[in-house]
C-alpha cells in the first residue's frame, strides 16, 4: 500500500524507460496498487516489463465492494496476481482455501498466480517452518493440489513471514533447505516435469546487496521484491544480480 499517481507513474516510466534500452537478463513485473493499475500499464505498455495486481477475488464479479475480480485485472493489461501473501492471510484471515481459490479464478481468468507461503518466526522456532510450508502449499495450489493443468499454472513465492519489512533475511542454507523441500512437493503433487517447470520466488528483504546470494541458491528462480521496488535504482539493481 504504498504510492500515488504521481510517485507510481514516475517510477513505472523509469523503469519502462530503462528496460527498453537495456535489455533486462531476466523477466520483470511490477504489481502496484490497484488504482495505479491503469496510469502504471500505460507507462509500461509495449515494453518488456510486465503488470501484475496484487490480489483478486475469487468470483469473477457479484456484490463484493471493494474487491477486484481476476478479469478486472486482466482487462487493465496484468498478466500475472498475487495470492495469498502472508499479509493478506494476517491482516484479512485469508485460509489456504481461500487462497487455492484466488489462485484457480487467476488462472481461469488468463492469468499467472503467484501463490505465496511462509512461515512466522514461532512456528520455525518451534521446528514447524517445513510442516507450515507443505501445509500451506498443498492447501494453495489451484486445482486442489492435484495433477493436471489447473494445478501446474502457478508460481510459488517463498516469503518467510518473519523476514518481510523487518531487516532480517533467511540465511542461504536456510533458503535452499525451503526450496529444496518446495521443489520436492511439487514434484510430487504435479509430476516431475511440470513441478521442475514451477518457478519459485524467495521474498524477504530481498536488497541490492545480498540478490545476487540469493539468487544462487539451488531452486531459487526469481524474488518477490517488497520495499526496494519502491526504488528503481534498487529494483533495477536486483533485477542485474540474476545469473
Amino acid at each position: 500500500m504504498n504510492g500515488l499517481k504521481g510517485t507510481g507513474g514516475e517510477l513505472a516510466r523509469d523503469l519502462a524507460a530503462r528496460a527498453r534500452s537495456t535489455a533486462p537478463g531476466c523477466d520483470l513485473l511490477v504489481c502496484p496498487p490497484a488504482q495505479l493499475l491503469i496510469p502504471v500499464g500505460e507507462a509500461l505498455a509495449g515494453g518488456p516489463v510486465q503488470l501484475g495486481g496484487q490480489d483478486c477475488h475469487a468470483e469473477s464479479s457479484g456484490a463484493h465492494t471493494g474487491d477486484i475480480s481476476a478479469p478486472m485485472l486482466a482487462d487493465t493489461g496484468c498478466s500475472h496476481v498475487i495470492a495469498g501473501h502472508s499479509e493478506r492471510r494476517s491482516d484479512h484471515g485469508e485460509s489456504d482455501a481461500e487462497v487455492r481459490a484466488k489462485a484457480a479464478a487467476a488462472a481461469a481468468a488468463g492469468l499467472v498466480p503467484i501463490v505465496c507461503l511462509g512461515e512466522t518466526e514461532a512456528e520455525r522456532a518451534a521446528g514447524r517452518a517445513l510442516a507450515v510450508i507443505e501445509s500451506q502449499l498443498r492447501g494453495s495450489l489451484p486445482g486442489g493440489g492435484g495433477t493436471g493443468a489447473a494445478a501446474a499454472g502457478p508460481v510459488v513465492a517463498y516469503e518467510p513471514v518473519w523476514a518481510i519489512g523487518t531487516g532480517k533475511t533467511a540465511t542461504a542454507g536456510d533458503i535452499a533447505e525451503a526450496h529444496g523441500h518446495i521443489r520436492g512437493l511439487l514434484r510430487e503433487i504435479l509430476g516431475r516435469a511440470a513441478g521442475d517447470s514451477v518457478r519459485i520466488l524467495y521474498g524477504g528483504s530481498v536488497k541490492p546487496d545480498n540478490a545476487a546470494e540469493i539468487l544462487a541458491v539451488d531452486d531459487v528462480d526469481g524474488a518477490l521484491v517488497g520495499g526496494a521496488s519502491l526504488k528503481a535504482d534498487d529494483f533495477w539493481a536486483i533485477g542485474a544480480s540474476c545469473p
